[in-house]
């Protein structure tokens, strides 16, 4: 049942990253400079660990939006880039936890740490992170920046329990699904967009703005990510398509092609995903189903929806590069199911 996926009617080409990279470079050099001295330790496993998966080749896009953020509102200090490396640090700490409990053996096409240096030393590394990512918090001196990190942190863990609750369940709901990503993935985003006004001693409606802003954004991607998993390519996921298919994770296309199809059909992602019934072939066949009720595209239009939301929290502001920037990332993440 071989298909060929077409996540569009058109080809959207207008969303690009650059912008937010060009106005970041300079601080994106001292976060790099920063995550490279904050990643050393006297244990030489816990830098071999952390560089395996720093310098895996990720966008690092929410340290960006935290620049970004601060810069938006004339922050002229240095307290962003140690929130840019603290929100890096939690980010990578918890994909080093998410691969072991995903039982993950690949990672932006390479070997994840797990399957090199083993469980615990991931889970452990990770932990030393955190721990990092705290003390560079603590070190900016704003109570209320690291409350929304801390608090974040917090909702993150949450995320991960309520998604190992739900996992191999086909009876999950699209909003208990929303939920999941809500916590597991929008959180970073939205507490990365909100301590830039934060430290900038923005106002407390431009701290919602931006929060909004992260969190929808937050959102939107992780849908892309999951459709791009049955319809995309290695290079826009930064993994092997079909990934969540052989892990049996239950995402959005999955629970609408579940849901939308005969009890025959269920019963073949009944086999798949909790059974371990999971080859190319099968691979294939759920393609073939999210095509035929449509799961794909709803996926994409469902991003698009809080894509438009994320759009709509910068609207009051004024307009500044660093806006335009924010704005064009929203067309970036989207435009990868193209």
């Amino acid at each position: 049942m071989g298909v060929v996926v077409s996540l569009d009617e058109k080809k959207n080409t207008t969303g690009s990253v650059q912008p937010l990279v060009d106005l970041t470079k300079a601080d994106m050099g001292r976060v790099n400079e920063l995550i490279l001295s904050k990643a050393g330790s006297d244990v030489e496993m816990i830098p071999e660990v952390a560089n395996h998966l720093i310098s895996s080749g990720g966008k690092r896009l929410r340290p960006m939006i935290t620049l970004a953020a601060a810069r938006m509102f004339g922050y002229q200090g240095d307290g962003h880039v140690k929130l840019a490396t603290s929100v890096e640090f939690m980010h990578t700490a918890t994909l080093l936890h998410d691969d072991v409990v995903d039982e993950s053996d690949l990672r932006r096409g390479k070997s994840t740490a797990r399957m090199i240096w083993g469980n615990q030393a991931s889970v452990l590394v990770g932990d030393f992170l955190l721990g990092q990512a705290f003390k560079m918090m603590v070190d900016v001196g704003s109570l209320d920046a690291l409350d929304v990190l801390a608090t974040s942190a917090s909702i993150i863990a949450e995320g991960e329990v309520m998604q190992l609750a739900a996992a191999k369940n086909l009876e999950t709901t699209e909003d208990e699904y929303l939920a999941v990503i809500k916590a597991k993935t929008a959180a970073l985003f939205s507490a990365a967009a909100e301590v830039g006004p934060i430290i900038a001693a923005a106002s407390r409606t431009d701290r919602q703005a931006l929060r909004s802003y992260g969190l929808n954004l937050g959102l939107a991607f992780q849908l892309v990510d999951d459709a791009l998993d049955y319809g995309g390519n290695a290079k826009d996921l930064g993994k092997n398509t079909g990934d969540d298919f052989r892990e049996g994770k239950i995402t959005l296309p999955v629970v609408l092609t579940y849901r939308r199809g005969t009890s025959e059909e269920r019963h073949f992602w009944k086999e798949a995903l909790e059974n371990g019934a999971n080859d190319d072939k099968g691979l294939e066949k759920a393609k073939g189903l999210m095509t035929l009720y449509g799961a794909l595209n709803d996926t994409i239009q469902r991003a698009r929806h809080f894509g438009g939301i994320a759009r709509d929290a910068l609207a009051p502001l004024d307009r500044s590069p660093e806006k335009d920037a924010l704005l064009e990332v929203i067309d970036f993440c989207i435009s990868r199911v193209n």
